[in-house]
Parts: structure tokens; sequence; C-alpha cells
């Protein structure tokens, strides 16, 4: 039952076409009928799949580059939060499609592994417990995508939050919380991560794909990527 339930939502965060569009109703009736995702995180989602199943198709669109294919800032490749443009980005995607590979998923030519989308089409092929493990590995990066987007009224907030909250989020958007709070939390939250390393995926640094190289690119950036949000 996840695996719809990821593949509904990583179509969701996927370029808008008019048969995206058209699929709505039955991305709709998957989140309700699997109540993977919680009820709060649906209402509020919602109100994006009427708009998104009722909008012009190039105005869509539009809306889509303006907002992720424009800069870092929103960016739905996961790697581009941690390493911008560095050079261990390349070896954090080495290392990711290797993962794919081992999983049984064979990247088509041109395709980036940490295009959000992608990875969670990936998780839709794996068990449960592992799927949502792995998740969680990215949630500073989706908490911080959430906090932007929100900060922009943009509907994708509710998307990237129903993803976040299949891994136990329970992020706040601006707006949910007194803005006196905010810096707190994001304060308590980087003196956790000093004591707490982010894996990416199962194994350890005798992997072939040296899991154990994620772990530490992930952990790299991921305070950077929540100071990020706080200044968004």
């Amino acid at each position: 039952m996840m695996a719809t339930t990821f593949k509904a939502l990583s179509a969701l965060l996927s370029y808008p076409s008019p048969v995206l569009q058209a699929a709505v109703p039955e991305i709709r009736n998957v989140l309700t009928a699997e109540e993977l995702v919680p009820r709060r995180r649906l209402d509020a989602l919602w109100p994006f799949l009427d708009a998104l199943a009722a909008g012009d198709p190039i105005e869509v669109q539009e809306r889509y580059v303006e907002l992720f294919d424009r800069g870092r800032h929103l960016s739905l490749h996961l790697f581009e939060h941690v390493h911008g443009e560095s050079r261990d980005r390349g070896q954090a995607m080495v290392d990711l499609a290797a993962l794919y590979e081992r999983g049984g998923m064979v990247l088509s030519t041109g395709e980036l592994p940490d295009y959000l989308p992608l990875f969670l089409e990936y998780l839709s092929t794996r068990p449960e417990g592992e799927a949502r493990k792995e998740l969680a590995n990215t949630l500073p990066i989706l908490e911080a995508l959430c906090e932007r987007l929100a900060r922009r009224d943009s509907g994708y907030a509710a998307v990237v939050a129903a993803v976040a909250a299949l891994a136990g989020s329970s992020i706040q958007f601006a707006g949910e919380i007194a803005p006196e709070d905010r810096d707190g939390d994001l304060a308590a939250l980087d003196a956790e991560w000093e004591e707490t390393a982010v894996a990416f995926g199962p194994g350890d640094a005798s992997d072939g794909c040296s899991v154990d190289r994620l772990r530490i690119q992930m952990r790299a950036g991921s305070r950077d990527v929540r100071r990020g949000a706080a200044g968004a």
C-alpha cells in the first residue's frame, strides 16, 4: 500500500503535465484510501490538488519552473542543498545511483538520482520500514523546503509536508508557530544535529557504494539548510 502513496506524491512533485492534471482524482483517491498521510496534512493538500486539476496547463507549468528551476534555494535536487556545485556532489550522485542499482532501479540517461520525485519513486520499491527510514534521512531538507514554500504561499508546501509526514515529521509552517519561537526551535535542532549523524541508505563504510560517505555528506549540509530556512 505504501508504494502507491510514494508514487502519488512523487507525481505531484514532478513537472505538471496535462496527464498529471487529469490524474488528480485518482491521486486523491489513493491518498484517501491508504490513510498513510496524517489527516491534517491531507486537509492542507486538497486545495492544492483542486488548483492543480483546474489550472491552465501553461500557467501551472510556469509556476512550477519559477519555483523549482530558478536556483538552489527551492531546488528539488536533494544534494543542491548539501553540496551546491562542489565536487562532493558528484561522488554523492554516484553513491546514490549505486544505492538505486542495488535495489533494482536503473536510471535512464540524463536522470539525476538526487531529484526528489525520483528518490520517492525508488522508495516506492522498498519495504515500508526501509522506505520510512531512508526518507527520514532527508528531513532537514524536506522541512527547510516546507518552510520556504510556505513563506511563498505555495501549495507545494503541502505536498512536501505530506512527504515529510511519512517519515514522522511534525513540522509546522510559518504562521503555525509564533515567530519568536521559531528561531529557538531551529537552534535546538542545530544543537541536536551536532550529535546525530545522518544516514542515507543502509550499510556501513564497507559497503560497495560507500553509504557511510553519504552519511557524512548529508550531515555536512544539514545545519546550513535549516539556517537558510530561517532566513528565507
